[in-house]
């Protein structure tokens, strides 16, 4: 018998292919306001997580609580940043949709009101108000899509802090390999052209070169549709 794919084996959830959560900080996620308009923290430190590109803003809110949250560009310990219905549209300040200016750069866009932010999260990141609707505001992704958000989701003034991240070059392939088990990610990449024949249907044949057809049989089980899908129909539509 072959061996599992990798999908397969991912999808089983050993630890070979599970995310180190426990060297993990803590979750980016904005505070709930329940009674007040405007809750104020000060910045007491900028860490770094492994589970996150970007550096994270240690804050500390006026009722105690510490909470994290993304840092942008341009700020630093003991600035106090507001989270809620502020005026003060400066980097850090985290805003009402359908309070912030249009042209404004934003980030880490909540989805749905109260859900702590999903969109745009990664280091030099950043989207842009478009215009603004009745109950809803539309706003540019960094993929130049355009999604429709309701103005009473929260967003952060300002661009993502560590944009330069990618452009210093790995050099060898053993920098890669610790940069992706920090993560444990999946490295090196094999494609399955080039893999024995027990370890995925594209392989076998004594090369990477088979004549075989990528397309995966219409009645395929899940763990057989690899490669690229079969279409429905073949051929010009008769009229």
């Amino acid at each position: 018998m072959g061996k599992r794919l990798i999908q397969q084996a991912r999808g089983k959830g050993s630890p070979t292919y599970r995310a180190p959560s426990h060297r993990y900080v803590g979750q980016v996620k904005y505070p709930l306001l329940k009674d007040k308009k405007v809750i104020k923290g000060e910045i007491k430190d900028i860490i770094k997580c492994p589970g996150h590109e970007s550096p994270l803003l240690v804050l500390k809110y006026d009722n105690g609580d510490y909470g994290l949250n993304i840092a942008p560009e341009g700020v630093k310990t003991g600035d106090v940043i507001e989270i809620g219905a502020t005026d003060k549209i400066s980097a850090g300040n985290t805003m009402y949709l359908k309070d912030i200016p249009e042209g404004t750069s934003i980030f880490n866009i909540e989805n749905l009101p109260g859900d702590g932010g999903k969109f745009v999260r990664s280091a030099g990141g950043f989207a842009k108000i478009i215009s603004k609707m009745k109950n809803e505001v539309l706003v540019q992704l960094p993929s130049k899509k355009r999604k429709k958000f309701k103005g009473d989701c929260k967003a952060t003034i300002g661009i993502i802090a560590a944009g330069g991240r990618k452009e210093k070059p790995m050099l060898k392939a053993g920098k890669k390999y610790h940069a992706m088990k920090a993560k444990n990610k999946l490295y090196p990449r094999v494609s399955g052209a080039s893999m024995n024949a027990v370890d995925h249907p594209f392989g076998g044949s004594r090369s990477s070169r088979k004549g075989r057809a990528t397309v995966a049989p219409k009645n395929a089980p899940p763990g057989r549709k690899v490669g690229m899908l079969r279409p429905k129909r073949v051929g010009r539509r008769k009229k």
